[in-house]
């Protein structure tokens, strides 16, 4: 029989490495002869993908996008990403590590934008079929010093200038909270740091909590 895979997410307020992370798990799973998919939201499908260009087309063009559209249109890459990603591949028994997943959605749609966090919950329920992470990486940082780091990237996209301060703050609020409430899913990873010192903080965790 095929043994089952893992789930692994990561997240993070905007700057903390979460995909930095996400892409140094992986590789590093896959040396150790684990087989291991990468992926990450918004995106992981054709789908998702799309989601991804509309939200930042809307959120850079105008203010005019409802926080619940906001929050069904990463619902319906979420469960495309589920349905089509990530549970074939746990179904073969490979590993996932996934940079961004509900959580993030429970962060920015519910904490951040204002959406009711219950609401959040049985949305993401839906979407997922009640798939959750076998383990969950918060990589956390002080607002200000992240968003320093996204402004010094190639990446940095209107999303970031469409926000106050006070919105990050309720993000990274929010993800704290989550993490208070579920230890046992959650591993809170200093993200301030270098890339090495967080690889390894992760690793550490992953060789005591899912390779033992």
């Amino acid at each position: 029989m095929t043994e089952p895979g893992r789930f692994v997410t990561l997240e993070g307020p905007e700057g903390s490495g979460k995909t930095t992370a996400a892409r140094h798990l992986a590789g590093w799973l896959n040396q150790r002869e684990v087989p291991t998919v990468l992926t990450q939201e918004p995106g992981g499908t054709p789908l998702g993908d799309e989601v991804r260009r509309i939200v930042l087309h809307m959120r850079g063009m105008s203010d005019d996008l409802d926080p619940r559209a906001d929050a069904l249109l990463y619902a319906a890459g979420r469960a495309q990403h589920v349905a089509r990603v990530i549970r074939p591949a746990l179904e073969r028994g490979d590993w996932v590590v996934c940079a961004r997943y509900l959580d993030s959605s429970l962060a920015y749609q519910g904490a951040g934008y204002g959406n009711d966090m219950a609401e959040m919950r049985r949305l993401q329920d839906f979407a997922t079929s009640g798939l959750r992470p076998d383990l969950t990486f918060l990589l956390d940082l002080p607002v200000e010093a992240g968003l320093e780091r996204t402004r010094r990237r190639a990446e940095w996209n209107r999303f970031e200038d469409t926000e106050e301060l006070a919105f990050f703050d309720r993000v990274r609020s929010a993800y704290l909270a989550l993490a208070a409430d579920e230890p046992g899913r959650f591993e809170v990873v200093d993200g301030s740091g270098s890339v090495e010192e967080a690889d390894a903080a992760i690793r550490s965790v992953v060789e005591r909590r899912l390779l033992a």
